[in-house]
């Protein structure tokens, strides 16, 4: 069976949508994923599933979600071979010396991962914006917080992705390939 990554967007941020990963796990099993394996306590699992489209995945995850715990979340599931492109593309890895300061945006279809585009009117120097064919990146050497690029990213702009740091993509990328098929 592939193997999959799922992004769930504003899961245990602050003080919203709390959900122990131990019940996503459990969700995850419940609706017949195998191998189910969380990472960090943000939303990110990877499991083993039988092939479908990953807005299928996606769709029952976030169904399982709305009916388990009374949440709506959205969700945006990538095979692992979908993740490894987007490990494969960054143009902008070699030039990170601080992994938690370059995002990594992954959207559910080309439409919205497009609309990023906007985001490069407001990249300041020294960061760095690169649009890719799996995913968006946007290095701030100087922080997150204060740049407008990462403001709009994470923000209004970015209201159709999910946002993951380099070092979490990377040990995404590491669990999905043990799985991977």
């Amino acid at each position: 069976m592939p193997t999959y990554v799922a992004l769930l967007r504003g899961l245990n941020v602050g003080g919203a949508k709390r959900v122990p990963m131990a019940h996503l796990k459990r969700l995850l099993s419940e609706i017949g994923f195998d191998g189910v394996t969380t990472l960090l306590n943000s939303g990110n699992a990877v499991f083993s599933a039988p092939t479908a489209p990953c807005s299928k995945h996606a769709a029952s995850i976030a169904t399982a979600i709305h009916r388990g715990l009374d949440l709506q979340v959205s969700v945006i599931v990538k095979s692992a071979r979908e993740l490894a492109a987007a490990l494969d593309e960054n143009t902008l890895a070699t030039v990170v010396e601080e992994p938690s300061r370059l995002l990594v945006a992954f959207a559910a279809d080309k439409a919205s991962l497009a609309r990023l585009a906007a985001v490069s009117a407001l990249v300041a120097p020294p960061e760095q914006f690169h649009l890719g064919k799996s995913a968006a990146y946007l290095y701030c050497p100087t922080g997150i917080l204060q740049s407008r690029a990462g403001e709009a990213l994470l923000g209004k702009v970015g209201q159709a992705v999910t946002t993951r740091n380099w070092a979490t993509v990377q040990k995404l990328h590491a669990l999905a390939s043990k799985g991977a098929a």
